[in-house]
């Protein structure tokens, strides 16, 4: 696949806080050709969640626009933003964001039947035995450690092949070493599928396994290499 995959222009975010206006990014651009594993870096507070919410089509920015797979997400409605969250992004968070009321292939499962998928068990479980845990599949998130829960939350992200996979600091509420393994699981797979990774921490030995590494600072993009 070629071309560019995210387009971003002028992005800015402001939010009220406190009674006055905070300013979360302000102008940045970037592009993110496709295929690329890109991680965005920065210290607490300089807006790399944001930036990937907004690319995620999670918010709405208070000027600019995000073009992803050629889709303006910043001119979509909520039901547009759902389709395209659907049908294009996998998105890992720092907490794993589980149904506790599921199973682990259950979980797996849910975003393959919202889709319709009529193999969605099969698959959900083909996908866990893939991330090394098909021993797991019955298990629920409580029975599961952190590692592991992270490992069902990237199997459910990859679920529907998505062209992009976000991650908000994956890694965030893991041991060292099991942040590495997780890393290692996202950009296997990302390979695997061919799609483009983009990767938020703070964690600068993380980011070193990227393609490319976007630094912000006080929303603002200060380095680019």
């Amino acid at each position: 696949m070629d071309g560019t995959m995210i387009s971003v222009r002028a992005l800015s975010m402001r939010l009220a806080s406190g009674g006055r206006e905070v300013t979360v990014l302000a102008d940045v651009s970037l592009d993110v050709p496709a295929g690329q594993f890109l991680a965005i870096a920065g210290p607490s507070g300089s807006g790399k969640s944001t930036l990937l919410g907004l690319i995620a089509g999670l918010d709405q920015p208070t000027a600019g626009r995000i073009e992803v797979a050629g889709v303006d997400v910043t001119a979509l409605d909520e039901d547009g933003l759902a389709r395209f969250r659907r049908d294009h992004v996998g998105y890992v968070f720092q907490s794993f964001h589980l149904l506790p009321t599921l199973t682990a292939q259950e979980n797996v499962a849910v975003p393959l039947e919202l889709a319709g998928d009529a193999g969605a068990a099969a698959r959900a479980a083909a996908l866990l035995a893939e991330v090394g845990l098909a021993e797991r599949a019955h298990h629920y998130p409580v029975q599961l450690s952190g590692g592991e829960q992270q490992r069902v939350a990237v199997a459910r992200a990859m679920a529907r092949r998505p062209a992009l996979l976000l991650a908000d600091e994956p890694t965030g509420n893991l041991d060292s070493a099991t942040g590495k393994q997780i890393i290692e699981l996202l950009v296997g797979m990302n390979r695997r599928l061919g799609s483009t990774l983009v990767l938020v921490t703070h964690d600068a030995a993380l980011a070193a396994h990227a393609d490319r590494v976007v630094t912000l600072r006080d929303g603002r993009i200060v380095s680019d290499e």
